[in-house]
């Protein structure tokens, strides 16, 4: 039996595993994994998210168990300490030796601690492992319990640094980023597409110090702060170094194996060392003279090294290594491809800028217009993977090429269709998963659905970028197959939301286990119960709390859960405008329940903190006095903004106010397939920011003009002009039709935005729906919404009067016990959940 020891049980080192297994079924080889961590391989990549669960498995490649089926050792806590080449052994830190065939050293990479005087410190701190989350957890807890307003640097404005800058965030720190280059991520921005980085997440409550040297870290025991120059300073509690990676190549100075200038195994296209008998795989393999930090091509190194042990030599690594990556910043998109910084002398730059919206996109086009070469994206990645598939198989791109980046209301959107790929094209890079591959599984290999390709083929399972095209990919091949293609609800309804719509309103069908009996199959999941209840309340207006069981736990409870168990209490507010006395009955009611207050940006005032038992409590307190809910836990109306317009501004052409407290209390309660935002802005400075928003309105000479299906959020969309100068009824009207429009043909979970997007004929089909009612639907449309209006109830108002509804609102089942365990800590004058 052939030995293969393993030195490193990271991501690289147990895909390596991972591949040996797939190719070796027989018991001709065994493999011994050494791991210096105390826990089985872990997702690195996604290693912020510990800061939001603190759950360790979540993040596992596999667990022990999974070693064990495979026949393989795992041995974790114990370090490599030696090499001994001439005997083919190593020998561990606790001085047991092992033999082997094969070393594969996928040792990976440290962080580089730069020579800072001070570094040393109390509060300085690696973002490395999850020993090290488990660390700056503690160090911020001490540090909130003394200052609530405690302040963290991070020191590098990379990838993994603002990664660790989440980290600050999400721990309750006042979060620092300090960069020694100019701008953010230098190595994979321009400055233009950093700059827009930059205004996004200083948006969002980071602060960015660019072209900063750090001279030394002051303090006595502990960090105080930072210096740059003489005057230079930033007094800060705690410090996360994040300054870049070097090789763990340590093992093999100790064997004399070759290695590079400044670090790093080299290794060759079959990731074979200066020994033939051992690989070099992921952070510490010196290839083509570079350390290649990404996953993809560790994953692929390991690949290569499986099948050169298993005797294929013809499976080699290619010259060329794709850096191109998209990844999610602290919720902001981030993607470059290809070549991202282009010299005027190779090739042209398009570029399209929104800083309203924190968008950037170029793409880097051949002197000759016919290649797309590279590109960067910000704030908005959705184009991303066609985009680098195009750079990757040289497809042909328009003859205007800025229609690959603008957004499809000016002219853009000019991608084919995903079949257009060749079959070569590598869609999951992380599992080396090829467009052939995906299409074979569904023509050849019996596969019907996106379960059975991702089970046969592993795409997505990876880093999960690539699952919109892997999606993509799968319809159009049954649909070139002849077979229906149905975005059904779940495998309990074999039907998509508007037929369930339709079925449900025909059949007069009154709750979802009749739905279920008449429609479905099994006994539903979480997935068809929430939108069913969503179809009922569409239909009927009837409140969450009719059939409770089947909602979500934020419309169970009328109110949104927090991260700490507790919940928020959100009454309506319509147009931000509310009087003194109801001012302080909130006052009083927050002090009351002690709960911590803020004005949100969409004019309401939130309440956090109340415990489950203490809901119907503080409701009761609001609702004598005038208050309902304001529906923020809700797939329903939020908010109608206003700015206020030509009551006070001396720039307002209409009452802006007013109006927006009428189409507010017009559509408040009113269920839809995902949340609706609207604003009413009284001039054309926008100031209700209406063309954020699902529907808004901006006042202009003879009217109102009316914009349709934008939204804020993960992917903002620009707002659509959909009507000019309309009358206060006429601009009621359109807005009937539409939002019942779209509450009848939507998707669960559907914004408006996407749903324009999906829809045949765009914003033209929709205007002769609802201007020029090309259906002849639009009365129907309109005396729907009229019944949905009339049928209003304030479901907290239910709430408090039923006590069958009042008796759910408790911690446990079966105890009237409330939950202690509940920590709170201060923070400024309030307080806020100890983080987790």
């Amino acid at each position: 039996m052939k030995k293969i020891i393993v030195v490193g049980n990271g991501m690289v080192g147990y895909k390596f595993c991972e591949k040996f297994v797939a190719e070796v079924k027989s018991q001709t080889y065994k493999i011994t994994v050494f791991g210096e961590e105390p826990r089985p391989a872990y997702d690195r990549v996604h290693l912020s998210e510990y800061f939001e669960n603190q759950d360790a498995e979540a993040l596992e490649m596999a667990p022990r168990s999974w070693y064990e089926e495979y026949g393989i050792e795992l041995i974790t806590g114990e370090r490599v300490a030696d090499i001994h080449r001439s005997k083919k052994t190593i020998t561990t830190a606790k001085d047991r030796e092992f033999e082997y065939d094969y070393l594969v050293l996928a040792t990976g990479s440290s962080p580089f601690v730069p020579p800072i005087k001070g570094v040393e410190k109390k509060g300085v701190f690696v973002y490395r492992t999850i020993e090290d989350l488990e660390g700056m957890l503690a160090y911020a807890a001490e540090l909130k319990a003394k200052n609530p307003d405690a302040k963290a640097a991070v020191l590098g404005g990379g990838l993994l640094g603002l990664e660790a800058g989440k980290a600050v965030l999400d721990m309750g720190l006042e979060p620092h980023i300090v960069e020694f280059a100019p701008k953010l991520m230098p190595r994979q921005l321009d400055t233009r597409s950093s700059q827009v980085l930059k205004l996004k997440l200083e948006s969002i409550g980071l602060n960015i110090h660019l072209s900063k040297a750090t001279n030394q870290i002051l303090g006595g025991e502990a960090i105080t702060g930072m210096e740059f120059g003489e005057d230079d300073v930033l007094d800060v509690d705690m410090l996360i170094i994040s300054a870049g990676i070097r090789p763990r190549d340590e093992l093999a100075k100790t064997c004399d194996l070759q290695m590079g200038v400044r670090g790093g195994i080299v290794v060759d296209n079959k990731m074979q060392t200066s020994d033939s008998n051992i690989y070099a795989i992921g952070e510490v393999a010196l290839y083509n003279q570079m350390i290649y930090g990404l996953v993809a091509p560790g994953y692929d190194m390991a690949g290569v090294a499986v099948k050169q042990i298993l005797g294929e030599s013809d499976f080699v690594m290619p010259a060329d290594i794709d850096m191109s990556t998209k990844l999610k910043l602290i919720g902001v998109d981030v993607a470059s491809f290809g070549e991202p910084f282009m010299p005027a002398s190779q090739g042209h730059s398009v570029i399209f800028e929104n800083k309203t919206q924190h968008l950037y996109k170029r793409i880097n086009v051949s002197l000759d217009g016919k290649s797309l070469l590279g590109g960067i994206l910000v704030g908005d990645a959705s184009d991303y993977n066609m985009l680098h598939q195009i750079y990757l198989n040289g497809m042909k791109i328009p003859e205007d090429p800025s229609q690959l980046i603008l957004p499809a209301s000016e002219g853009g959107s000019a991608f084919g269709s995903v079949l257009d790929l060749p079959d070569t094209a590598q869609v999951c890079s992380c599992e080396s998963v090829s467009k052939g591959a995906i299409c074979c599984s569904i023509t050849e290999n019996g596969s019907n659905n996106l379960g059975d390709v991702i089970a046969e083929t592993k795409a997505t399972t990876g880093c999960g970028g690539c699952k919109p095209m892997v999606v993509d990919l799968v319809n159009e091949t049954l649909k070139s197959l002849g077979k229906e293609v149905k975005e059904v609800i779940c495998e309990h309804f074999s039907f998509n939301r508007q037929e369930l719509y339709d079925l449900v309103k025909v059949n007069q069908v009154k709750d979802y286990d009749e739905a279920l009996n008449l429609f479905g199959d099994g006994d539903g999941c979480e997935v068809c119960k929430p939108a069913l209840a969503s179809i009922f309340a569409t239909i009927t207006m009837e409140t969450p709390n009719k059939q409770f069981a089947i909602q979500d736990t934020n419309d169970r409870f009328l109110a949104n859960i927090q991260r700490n168990g507790t919940y928020s209490v959100v009454p309506r507010i319509a147009g931000g405008e509310i009087t003194p006395d109801k001012l302080i009955v909130l006052g009083e009611v927050a002090k009351k329940y002690d709960l911590y207050t803020k004005i949100t940006g969409g004019q309401r005032i939130d309440l956090f903190g109340a415990q489950i038992h203490e809901l119907p409590l503080i409701w009761k307190e609001l609702i004598a006095a005038g208050f309902e809910s304001g529906h923020a836990y809700g797939k329903s109306l939020r908010t109608v903004k206003s700015c206020v317009g030509s009551t006070w501004c001396r720039y307002g052409m209409h009452e802006s106010v007013t109006f927006a407290i009428e189409i507010e209390n017009r559509y408040k309660g009113l269920r839809s397939p995902h949340k609706l935002k609207g604003g009413v802005s009284g001039c054309i400075r926008e100031c209700a920011e209406a063309r954020g928003k699902d529907f808004g309105l901006i006042a202009v000479d003879g009217g109102w003009n009316l914009y349709v299906c934008g939204n804020g959020g993960a992917t903002p969309k620009h707002a659509i002009l959909f009507a000019e100068q309309l009358d206060d009824e006429t601009a009621i009207k359109y807005l009937d039709r539409f939002l019942m429009f779209y509450i009848k043909t939507a998707g669960p979970l559907v914004r408006t935005a996407p749903w324009l997007e999906k829809l045949d004929g765009g914003i033209e089909y929709l205007k002769k729906v609802v201007i020029e009612d090309s259906l002849g639907i639009a009365d129907d449309l309109e005396q729907e919404m009229k019944g949905l209006i009339n049928k209003y109830e304030c479901e907290w108002k239910q709430a408090i009067e039923d006590p069958n509804i009042a008796k759910r609102f408790k911690h446990f089942v079966n105890s009237d016990d409330t939950d202690d365990n509940l920590v709170f800590v201060p923070m400024r004058e309030q307080k806020m959940p100890q983080a987790w």
